[in-house]
């Protein structure tokens, strides 16, 4: 027994297009990216990039402090910030004990912060922020600079990276609410 036209067993796709096999849809992820810390940023990347080698289209929005990523002055210098940071873990193996967030106050904390995060990511094979984000455009995710917000961050047109571009809060949403995915980080 074949299915005909209007029959219910017939599938979406059949349906559709007759004949066709069904081809599965392209996920899609949003990413808010908020942050502008080394610490903040790297779990952007890895989900970015994982997203874009899955295949999905993947899309990283970043707006305040998460204009770093794009900007081509500033994310030379992203750091981890010593104050505040309670999760972080203890600085040396074997040394169960952590830094108290006071000690971050000293000068130079955060110079020592950024190294033991660099450290640490490389200990556990991870790129580092340049190449993790050239492995993000070779996967063909996309990275957009929140118009309104490079007004805020007095960030300007041309300090924004190449293979980046400016783009507004509603065209995003607009892509955000059709994704499978959607994070703010």
């Amino acid at each position: 027994m074949t299915a005909q036209s209007g029959d219910p067993v017939l599938t979406a796709v059949e349906a559709v297009t007759p004949g066709a096999e069904a081809v599965p849809e392209q996920k899609k992820l949003a990413l808010v990216a908020s942050k502008g810390g080394l610490d903040e940023v790297y779990p952007i990347l890895i989900m970015a990039s994982t997203a874009g080698a899955l295949g999905w289209d993947a899309r990283v929005f970043c707006t305040f402090y998460g204009l770093d990523i794009v900007n081509a002055k500033r994310r030379k210098h992203l750091q981890v910030a010593a104050v505040g940071n309670a999760a972080a873990p203890p600085p040396f193996e074997g040394v169960p004990v952590k830094v108290p967030t006071i000690v971050g106050m000293l000068p130079g904390m955060q110079r020592v912060s950024t190294w033991f995060m660099k450290r640490w990511m490389k200990k556990s094979n991870i790129p580092d922020f340049e190449e993790l984000f050239e492995t993000c455009l070779e996967s063909d995710v996309t990275f957009y600079a929140c118009a309104t917000t490079m007004g805020v961050m007095n960030v300007k047109q041309d300090e924004i990276i190449e293979g980046a571009s400016c783009l507004g809060a509603t065209a995003f949403l607009d892509f955000a609410a059709e994704a499978d995915v959607a994070l703010f980080v």
